[in-house]
């Protein structure tokens, strides 16, 4: 009763006039950055988040977190009316997506869409309503190695169970907590790598390399590709939309598995573009239409895009309970809580319950808010796209720079932004992943001082990290992440094996 008493006080927070208007302006920016092309959550989040700097952080989370909720819904719209992901976890979506809105059914795709997206995200944010508080309340028995534990599986999870080589991941990883070091020790007060440069002194601002690697970077790859928006009309009326709803109950058991699916990846660093592909693969295996996925089934595009909104969503759990963000959107957020002064974790429920309560009250309000404007505005979103993007990019990049000028108004920090962009760029090049990167330069700080925190208690010994069965849990458990790769590979080989034996075994 006191969470539901605190869940209805953030209704008061959230539909506070202010509030709203912050939601809605939130919401319109998502739905265009996942329109175009080059950003994204993630990229919008962070080049926005200097905007919101003045605001209180209540009403600065929720118009952040409504921008990614945004961009969410707005993937779909280029995928299904252009072939064209605005997202990465779109492009399941233009599988079957566009095929239906060429045979003239894109009003009944879009809508399939929008409502698969929403039940997703709200199965997600009930999932949060009633896990959040017990997570919280069971991690206040968290000290130093029970955090950096947590940390450490949070790092090999992305390493083992990440879809990019291991290696890679961990060299970007790597790199991302050299980048954290940098600048004045927080526990002996010593300078780290800043080569006598006293603008280092500060460190790298992860705003700015948000900004740079995700921005940028984004803006520099697409502009290579050399995009032109063709595609097709849509239109979404009440007729068309009343006709799409009475057809989704068939497919409750997709949506069901896809938000299963969704979920778990989201609470897991698996994220929305893995659970949207994994969705549709499923979907296309168990479905008695498989074979004519691809050719423009309805089950294709619901599939995905409950599965990536349900991930989406979800990944705001760890991080807010935990502090240990589930995706790279919800590692910018977390940037942004402790640019406010908040600190993710079991006492942000205790010490901020207004805050955590309004933003939770306000995921359900904006999923309802963007299903609404989306539905009703995809004519003005898709005319978006008729515009030349020799005219949209040259506008994203100044943006990106006023937004990393903002943070010290220093023009430093807009040179750094562009070396982060090449950055960003060169990794998308080689396939690196982005997202290990960020993780660890937003971890890598709490990382290390967790650890130091341990040694200084356990007087240097390592085994701190066995001495009782919760740290020593999750520390096996984030051992065999890491290692998963190679257990795996050792496990087929095993199956394989056997399976030979059986074939080369005379029949009698």
């Amino acid at each position: 009763m006191d969470d539901f008493n605190s869940l209805m006080h953030g209704f008061s927070v959230a539909l506070t006039y202010h509030n709203l208007l912050y939601m809605l302006i939130g919401i319109l920016l998502g739905v265009l950055i996942g329109v175009l092309p080059g950003l994204g959550g993630a990229n919008g989040v962070a080049i926005l988040l200097p905007l919101t700097f003045t605001m209180p952080p209540t009403s600065a989370i929720i118009m952040l977190s409504c921008i990614y909720w945004g961009a969410l819904f707005g993937g779909a719209i280029t995928s299904i009316l252009f072939n064209i992901p605005g997202e990465p976890w779109s492009v399941a979506t233009t599988f079957d997506g566009h095929p239906m809105a060429k045979a003239g059914r894109a009003g009944e795709a879009l809508t399939a869409a929008f409502t698969s997206s929403f039940v997703g995200a709200l199965a997600a944010v009930i999932m949060i309503t009633f896990l959040a508080p017990v997570v919280a309340k069971f991690s206040l028995k968290f000290g130093p190695p029970e955090f950096f534990a947590v940390q450490l599986l949070t790092f090999c999870s992305f390493v083992g169970l990440g879809k990019g080589h291991p290696a890679k991941t961990l060299t970007a990883m790597m790199l991302g907590f050299a980048l954290a070091a940098v600048g004045l020790d927080s526990v002996t007060g010593t300078l780290r790598m800043t080569f006598g440069t006293s603008e280092l002194l500060r460190g790298f601002n992860f705003l700015i390399a948000v900004i740079g690697l995700f921005g940028i970077g984004e803006i520099l790859l697409t502009m290579e590709e050399g995009l032109a928006f063709k595609g097709v009309h849509a239109r979404i009326n009440p007729r068309v939309v009343w006709h799409t709803w009475k057809q989704l109950p068939k497919y409750w058991f997709t949506a069901l598995r896809a938000t299963l699916i969704g979920c778990w990846m989201g609470i897991t660093p698996g994220g929305a573009t893995p659970a949207s592909f994994m969705s549709y693969g499923i979907a296309k295996r168990f479905s008695k239409n498989g074979e004519k996925f691809g050719t423009g089934e309805i089950e294709g595009v619901i599939a995905p895009e409950t599965a990536a909104h349900a991930a989406g969503t979800s990944a705001l759990l760890p991080m807010l309970t935990l502090g240990i963000p589930g995706s790279p959107t919800a590692a910018v957020l977390l940037g942004g809580l402790l640019i406010w002064g908040l600190q993710p974790g079991p006492m942000l429920f205790v010490e901020q319950k207004e805050f955590v309560w309004g933003l939770i009250a306000s995921m359900y309000i904006g999923n309802v808010v963007g299903l609404i404007i989306v539905l009703t505005t995809v004519p003005w979103w898709a005319a978006i796209l008729r515009v030349p993007f020799s005219i949209i990019a040259p506008v994203i990049v100044v943006i990106c720079a006023i937004g990393a000028y903002t943070v010290n108004n220093a023009m430093l920090d807009v040179v750094l932004m562009l070396v982060f962009g090449v950055v960003g760029y060169l990794f998308k090049k080689l396939d690196y992943p982005l997202a290990p990167m960020v993780l660890a330069l937003v971890l890598g700080d709490m990382a290390e001082s967790s650890f130091r925190q341990s040694m200084l208690l356990s007087r240097g010994e390592v085994s701190i990290f066995w001495s009782n069965g919760l740290v020593g849990s999750i520390c096996g458990l984030a051992m065999l992440m890491l290692f998963w790769p190679v257990i795996s590979k050792m496990l087929q080989r095993m199956r394989r094996g056997n399976n030979d034996l059986d074939e080369q075994r005379p029949v009698e």
